[in-house]
């Protein structure tokens, strides 16, 4: 059974909420939705954005692709890094499934090397990684239902962990359990 709810990915950059996503939704029968790449697909590459427009204006963009992902329902969402610094997202997920995605900062520096990035241009990128996580792990931690780690082991073990706890989600009928859980 699919769930009615969005099922959104949550964590910082490198923790593979993408290639997760996408499997999780192949999975569970149901869409799949990276509103890093709608912001991409309608308005031009993320660094350029950044370059040109600013971090604000990437952040509206990012904002709208949020609420029309959200209101598809039953899709699978993955969510760029930053999204979790808006209130509004925040208090958007209150009625979504969340999944929190975290990664050993030893593991992620091999998957951001050689990234465009923008917010980790200008110095060590694994320094400015650390800081970042730092700055928005509170913030994740508030909206999330589960923590998955995705630092060792096949990520297909990951997708089944994630696929296993949302579908009995799907099928109860029971409003939203707010209790957090720890993988």
């Amino acid at each position: 059974m699919a769930p009615t709810s969005p099922l959104v990915l949550v964590g910082p950059m490198g923790a593979g909420k993408t290639s997760i996503g996408r499997r999780v939704a192949k999975a569970l029968g149901i869409r799949f939705i990276d509103t890093d790449a709608v912001i991409q697909r309608e308005h031009g590459p993320i660094e350029q954005i950044f370059e040109t427009h600013g971090e604000s204006t990437f952040r509206a963009w990012e904002r709208e692709a949020i609420q029309n992902a959200l209101g598809w329902g039953g899709v699978v969402v993955s969510l760029g890094g930053g999204a979790v610094l808006n209130a509004d997202t925040r208090a958007d997920l209150a009625t979504c499934d969340v999944v929190m995605l975290t990664v050993d900062p030893r593991v992620v520096a091999g998957r951001i090397q050689g990234t465009a990035r923008p917010l980790l241009t200008g110095e060590d990128p694994m320094e400015r990684w650390r800081r970042i996580w730092q700055e928005r792990r509170p913030l994740y931690e508030s909206v999330a239902d589960i923590t998955i780690d995705t630092s060792t082991g096949p990520l297909q073990h990951v997708v089944d962990e994630i696929v296993a706890w949302a579908r009995p989600r799907a099928a109860s009928s029971e409003p939203r359990d707010t209790a957090k859980e720890q993988s």
